[in-house]
């Protein structure tokens, strides 16, 4: 119970860093939160708890594929805030096309023969 309590905190120890971050200097919690942070945490807590290395090495393979489709959440965000949407519309619409972008790439790999 205490390492899974250590998880969670560091974990949410990063992101009201980031948060906190942004509120002073949006390049510096950009240039913190564009780190990999999750995928390492993940990483770490999968050894620590497995020591199975392939599976993380298949994590990170399929870690690379579904991050191709998130870049539209933070190229279409920014393209709707800046063309006067709301914030939550934003967020929402930009969301669900990262969604639609995650199963078209899903479908698109698993045409390919490649298994996530």
């Amino acid at each position: 119970m205490g390492q899974y309590a250590l998880k969670v905190g560091l974990s949410a120890l990063i992101l009201v860093a980031i948060a906190e971050v942004a509120k002073r200097n949006t390049f510096w919690a950009a240039a913190l939160a564009s780190l990999p942070l999750a995928s390492l945490l993940a990483f770490v807590w999968l050894y620590l708890d497995t020591g199975d290395v392939q599976k993380i090495a298949a994590l990170s393979g399929s870690i690379f594929w579904l991050v191709l489709p998130s870049l539209l959440l933070f190229v279409l965000l920014p393209v709707l805030l800046r063309s006067g949407w709301g914030f939550w519309a934003s967020l929402a619409v930009s969301s669900a096309a990262t969604v639609l972008a995650y199963l078209g790439m899903i479908r698109l790999l698993a045409a390919f023969g490649i298994r996530l």
